[in-house]
C-alpha cells in the first residue's frame, strides 16, 4: 500500500505505520490521505476493525459504489466491529436504521430511494449526519451538501465475485 501526501509519498505495511505520531508532528500542514486496497470478502471483517481502529472516535462515513459493490456489507462488518448488538441490515425503505454500540446510537443510512436533499432532511438524515455518533451513509452522492466537513469517504468497487477494491480518502487536519 501506498499512501501520498503532497510533496511526500510513503510505502508502508498499514496506513497507522505511516501516520506515526512523530511523522505527524513533522509535517506541519493540512493533507490528504488515500489508501487503496483489495481485499476478499472473507477479509471484510478483518478490514473493518482496522478502519474503526484507524478512525478512533465516532464519525460519518460516506460509502460509495455500484449495485453489488459491498457497501451494506462492508456496515454489517463495521457495525460488528464496534460490537452492535441485534441486527444489522439494509435500510433501503426505511432511510435510517439505528443500532447501539456501548450505549451510544450507530446510524446506518440508506439514499438511494431519496428524491432530493429536503426529503433526506424530512427524513431526519441531517440530524444524523451532525448528532456526533458513527454515521454510515451509503450513496451519499444523492445528498452532497448535507455531509459534514470532515467526512470520510470510502469508494467500493467490484473486481471479480469475491474481490472488492476499497479506495479511502481521509482528511487529516494537523
Amino acid at each position: 500500500m501506498t499512501v501520498s501526501i503532497p510533496k511526500y509519498t510513503f510505502a508502508g505495511s498499514g496506513l497507522l505505520d505511516v501516520l506515526s505520531p512523530k511523522i505527524a508532528t513533522q509535517l506541519q500542514f493540512d493533507y490528504f490521505c488515500r489508501m487503496q486496497l483489495d481485499f476478499s470478502l472473507q477479509q471484510i471483517n478483518d478490514i473493518a476493525h482496522r478502519l474503526i481502529s484507524h478512525w478512533e472516535t465516532p464519525r460519518t462515513v460516506a460509502l460509495s459504489g455500484g449495485m453489488g459493490a459491498g457497501k451494506t456489507t462492508l456496515v454489517h462488518a463495521l457495525c460488528e466491529a464496534l460490537s452492535v448488538k441485534g441486527a444489522v441490515g439494509s435500510p433501503t425503505f426505511s432511510i435510517i436504521n439505528e443500532y447501539v454500540s456501548e450505549g451510544q446510537p450507530v446510524f446506518h443510512i440508506d439514499c438511494y430511494r431519496l428524491k432530493d436533499e429536503e426529503e433526506a432532511i424530512d427524513a431526519g438524515v441531517e440530524e444524523c449526519l451532525y448528532s456526533g455518533s458513527w454515521c454510515f451513509v451509503e450513496w451519499p452522492e444523492k445528498i452532497p451538501h448535507l455531509l459534514p466537513p470532515g467526512v470520510e469517504t470510502l469508494q467500493l468497487t467490484l473486481v471479480d465475485g469475491n474481490t472488492r477494491r476499497l479506495n479511502l480518502n481521509s482528511g487529516f487536519n494537523l
